[in-house]
């Protein structure tokens, strides 16, 4: 059971998890728009694997998260592999495959957002000033570029024509997931930092949860706007994760947020299949 437990731990906070999330919203929004192909959905889960392990080391580095360097001094061969693996893996399908170099341009700007809030752009006075300086970069800068590594990048990558459904889709992702962090913010609303400024620490804990309710909302209510609808898909995952928002609280176990709450996209990619 130990053993089980720590391979269940090593799959969450070495990024699996959130990478499989990644796959599956980026699946989504190609089966919304008739496209099967996986290249593109593998491509961003093992992006995230390598960007967001990245941001850990260098949090870890500097001494923003304690705990991970006794879990890397357990789990360090691990982690090396699982990264390399994922490395090899992007190189093989950037030049092994017919993915489209120049989609590459349309990461830039969520990449520079992601590498930013976790790394300083430039030192004032001995003070380090980054996105997280700023009241509520948090959530949104993580919505935004999610949104458009989902929805933006794989249309890009297909050389598809933008349609007024496409636009749609990316306001939808942008509002489920400042719906899906949330949770998030309020399991650590007593650990972050109060320069953050995250919405929970703002407005607190029920007001956040209103605006949750709102966003998921507008998410619903956009889908109305499309010709092609997946309207029974977006209202049940609307549901769970307003369900998994209102039960949300900072006494939640870690897992709660990190484990059921990151599923949201792989419940709502298994809804969409299981309904076609």
């Amino acid at each position: 059971m130990h053993f089980l437990k720590k391979i269940f731990n090593f799959y969450i906070l070495s990024n699996i998890h959130v990478a499989i999330s990644g796959f599956c919203m980026t699946k989504i929004s190609l089966l919304k728009i008739n496209n099967y192909e996986d290249v593109t959905p593998l491509f961003v889960a093992l992006s995230i694997i390598i960007s967001y392990n990245f941001i850990r080391f260098y949090e870890a580095k500097v001494g923003k998260v304690v705990w991970f360097k006794d879990w890397f001094a357990a789990y360090k061969y691990a982690f090396y592999l699982i990264n390399i693996l994922s490395i090899v893996g992007l190189i093989t399908l950037v030049f092994f495959t017919e993915f489209n170099l120049q989609s590459l341009v349309v990461l830039i700007p969520f990449g520079i957002m992601t590498f930013f809030y976790a790394i300083p752009i430039l030192k004032i006075k001995n003070v380090e000033v980054s996105f997280r300086n700023f009241p509520f970069i948090k959530i949104f800068s993580i919505a935004f570029a999610w949104a458009g590594v989902t929805v933006i990048f794989p249309q890009t990558a297909l050389g598809l024509e933008f349609k007024t459904t496409n636009y749609l889709e990316f306001i939808q992702r942008f509002f489920i997931l400042l719906a899906i962090i949330l949770p998030f913010d309020i399991r650590d609303i007593k650990y972050d930092l109060k320069k953050l400024k995250t919405l929970p620490q703002v407005v607190g804990v029920p007001k956040s949860k209103v605006l949750g309710i709102v966003f998921i909302l507008f998410f619903v209510v956009l889908e109305l706007l499309k010709t092609e609808n997946y309207f029974f898909s977006t209202f049940i995952i609307g549901v769970i994760t307003g369900m998994f928002l209102l039960f949300s609280s900072e006494k939640k176990l870690n897992y709660y947020a990190s484990f059921w709450v990151e599923a949201i996209p792989i419940y709502w990619l298994v809804i969409i299949l299981l309904n076609v």
